[in-house]
């Protein structure tokens, strides 16, 4: 299998690291194109304000002075020579759960592969006190469930994020369907004074999560499932949809 291997933690991280490295221990011929630095929380946006610079690290190993998503668009529009069967993004320090997809860099990896016709696969690793020791584990539930994803073709029009727990192999429960759960917003920004007395701001921290129902994404991992999540591009809000019909209809 050929896979393009992406991120938004950047082409040092241990994460990508691991991930490749098990990947191509199955025989796999990989190529990873990543941003040159840290960029979470990037979602989907490209740098349309000057030029991105390709670098050759050798060995299949490319760098983007972009985003996540400039990194997947060079690599499969264009900047290289390489046609994958699919996209893997990740291994993520941290999780990617609910509705934190939607500022996730590595979910948009996923989706900007999925947008020029490629299978998309985000990856996270969850450690709820950020000590990530188990991103082998992770990495063979992703180069699994992509492998059974060729072998046994889901519809090309999905995109799967993968949640795994920070453990070992053998204490992994089953993977699970899981729907997006949903937090509230972020805690209030956190305001500071910078060295010339200027008013400096931090984002506060995620909200709490507010739907714990037996079937989502973030039950099952605490539970020590990894989670798998199919994700759409379709952002229509269907439930509203005649409801607003009509009230268009009364202008």
């Amino acid at each position: 299998m050929r896979i393009l291997v992406a991120n938004d933690d950047g082409y040092l991280a241990t994460g990508i690291r691991t991930l490749v490295a098990v990947l191509r221990s199955r025989g796999h011929h990989v190529v990873v194109v990543a941003p040159d630095r840290n960029r979470s929380a990037a979602s989907q946006s490209l740098t349309l304000s000057r030029p991105l610079r390709l670098h050759d690290h050798g060995d299949g190993w490319f760098t983007v002075d972009g985003t996540p998503a400039d990194a997947v668009q060079i690599a499969l529009n264009g900047g290289l020579d390489f046609t994958p069967d699919m996209v893997i993004s990740g291994i993520n320090h941290g999780a990617n759960l609910g509705t934190d997809v939607i500022y996730s860099g590595t979910v948009a990896c996923a989706l900007e592969g999925f947008m020029m016709g490629y299978p998309g696969v985000a990856v996270s690793l969850v450690s709820d006190d950020h000590s990530y020791e188990h991103f082998d584990t992770a990495a063979q539930v992703a180069a699994h469930l992509s492998e059974r994803w060729l072998d046994m073709p889901l519809n090309k029009a999905a995109i799967l994020n993968i949640n795994v727990p920070d453990l070992k192999i053998l204490n992994l429960k089953p993977a699970k369907l899981s729907r997006l759960a949903r937090r509230n917003g972020s805690g209030e920004v956190i305001a500071q004074t910078d060295p010339r007395g200027g008013r400096v701001f931090w984002i506060g921290p995620p909200g709490e999560v507010v739907d714990t129902h037996e079937d989502t994404d973030f039950t099952h991992v605490k539970q020590g499932h990894a989670s798998v999540t199919p994700i759409a591009l379709d952002m229509m809000n269907y439930a509203i949809e005649s409801e607003l019909d009509q009230w268009l209809n009364t202008l």
